[in-house]
């Protein structure tokens, strides 16, 4: 179905972009009760973020899902205050074989717009994301994944590659999960945002009532939404936008945002902690910062003209050699961020300290004569010319600082050459896809709080496709144990089989963690919830919010 008859299918009278949005920032919803017995207050919520688009099927980045967990629906979500899932539009899912997961959906669900919402729909979701398999899209999520059969309209049948998947509930919480409507997405391409607005395809707490890209989104409580995360707390939510971390703390510092989440520097998070008038909130930290080197591209990789994998590979032993974490945790990030010395970070099942092992000297500190001996026993010739890529506006300003700090960590001892430079994220985004950066910045927002949360995207590659990362590394060994710690049911074998894969993927050194943060959010003093939302599913609901 085209999206012209989608819309002449829809009686919907949309405003302006820009005029809804200057209704609703003067306070739309001032007074008078709704339909949902949410607070007629509205709440603004501040980051700087970046959506890069809201089709489930083509993103798989923090400010897209952020958008996408309140808007569409999920067969499991986590309740406030756990990591653990439960049925969300669901009354169940199980194993009804060993490779049969069986989801029985509540009756009557529809979309915002009026169409059924049924197994129909949930297969439709999930052969789609399999179908278009977007290079920037969750379909790696689904990699144990089979068939979807929907024998009637509130069955699901999932049939899985194989037995006794350790993670799937959780897969199905994730990026790859949201539910989208038949009637509205077409079955083998991506939906634009605008189209998708238009359609109000929506069946989460929220639907989206305005939408200014990257500028400003204003919600509207769902008031038929009937999950396990209850009805939203408050009735509109506007989402401003900003391109500075200095703006955005300036105006919750004045009250102008009522909430700001993602992403405020260390030093402003330090100064925003003495003020009276807001309250800054620690969550569960599970977001991790690292740094990536393409296999084709960075140097000695098989696409240049001096390709040599023994060379290339002593070229990141001699990197990992010289990264100083503990400098860019107190330097950088005051405290804020904690060196990271695996894959998994510290706290979740499986989690080691391999690279403290392997590299530097062996205490987690650099050692220059070691990374010197390195590339010497390769005969690489030195300094090694590195062209390293950062983004501001999606992983924070303070990314100039980090960057600028392992530029001079790298260059040390006259090793490396370092040519930084740096790219606004949408066009980042679209950049990396197309492997135009050779060692490029990455942070990870889990999407689930399992260590195979770190593992699959990152660094397994069914046939014919590339993990999420697209740096093509590929190791056949680490791909079989990742498929086999998500089907081992005993939690100190799975736990072995986990610490297996980061000593192989640390040998590899496709990719070079830093650093892990925590989750923080700044608020007014007058607005409530943010604890119960500030948890460890990673997933800031505004439905949480009120004031």
């Amino acid at each position: 179905m085209t999206s012209a008859s989608i819309f002449r299918k829809r009686s919907l009278a949309l405003l302006g972009v820009a005029a809804v949005a200057a209704i609703t920032l003067a306070g739309c919803s001032a007074g008078g009760a709704n339909s949902n017995n949410a607070a007629s207050t509205p709440l603004t919520i501040g980051t700087t973020d970046k959506v890069t688009v809201l089709d489930p099927a083509g993103s798989y980045d923090n400010g897209s899902f952020a958008v996408q967990n309140q808007v569409f629906p999920f067969l499991f979500n986590t309740p406030y205050g756990s990591p653990d899932v439960q049925p969300d539009i669901a009354v169940s899912g199980d194993f009804t074989s060993p490779t049969e997961f069986t989801v029985k959906l509540k009756p009557n669900l529809k979309f915002a717009n009026g169409d059924k919402l049924t197994s129909s729909d949930v297969k439709f979701t999930f052969d789609r994301d399999l179908k278009i398999a977007d290079e920037n899209g969750p379909s790696s999520l689904l990699y144990n994944l089979a068939s979807v059969a929907a024998p009637d309209a509130t069955t699901v049948v999932f049939t899985l590659k194989q037995a006794n998947d350790q993670v799937f509930k959780q897969i199905l919480s994730s990026p790859a999960g949201p539910i989208v409507d038949e009637q509205v997405f077409p079955a083998d391409k991506l939906l634009s945002d605008n189209d998708i607005v238009k359609s109000n395809a929506f069946a989460g707490q929220y639907t989206i009532k305005s939408y200014n890209f990257n500028n400003l989104i204003s919600y509207k409580a769902n008031p038929n939404y009937d999950g396990v995360l209850g009805k939203a707390k408050t009735d509109v939510v506007n989402v401003k936008y900003y391109t500075s971390q200095s703006n955005l703390k300036l105006d919750v510092q004045k009250g102008d945002v009522d909430v700001a989440f993602r992403s405020l520097s260390p030093t402003d998070v330090s100064s925003l902690e003495k003020e009276k008038n807001v309250t800054v909130y620690h969550g569960p930290g599970g977001e991790i910062r690292y740094f990536v080197f393409n296999f084709q591209t960075a140097p000695y990789g098989t696409k240049t003209p001096d390709a040599n994998p023994a060379k290339a590979l002593a070229v990141r032993q001699a990197a990992a050699d010289l990264v100083d974490r503990d400098a860019l945790s107190k330097d950088v990030y005051k405290g804020t961020y904690s060196p990271l010395y695996s894959y998994v970070p510290d706290g979740l099942t499986g989690a080691t300290t391999v690279l403290k092992d392997l590299y530097g000297n062996g205490k987690g500190g650099p050692d220059e004569s070691k990374a010197k001996k390195t590339l010497q026993d390769a005969g690489v010739t030195t300094p090694i010319k590195l062209d390293l890529q950062y983004n501001t506006d999606h992983y924070g300003e303070s990314s100039s600082d980090e960057y600028a700090a392992l530029k001079s960590e790298l260059e040390t001892g006259g090793l490396f050459s370092v040519n930084l430079q740096s790219t606004e994220y949408v066009q980042y985004s679209k950049d990396r896809k197309a492997g135009v950066y050779s060692v490029f910045q990455l942070g990870w927002f889990p999407d689930y709080s399992d260590a195979d949360n770190y593992l699959t995207p990152f660094f397994y590659n069914p046939t014919d496709k590339e993990a999420f990362i697209l740096n093509h590394y590929d190791n056949p060994t680490v791909d079989g144990l990742i498929l086999k710690q998500g089907v081992t049911s005993d939690k100190a074998e799975r736990a072995k089989i986990i610490e297996e894969i980061q000593a192989d993927v640390a040998a590899d050194l496709p990719t070079i963690p830093l650093l892990q943060g925590d989750q923080v959010a700044v608020a007014g003093k007058d607005v409530k919830g943010i604890k119960d939302t500030l948890d460890a599913s990673f997933k800031f609901r505004y439905g949480a919010l009120s004031k």
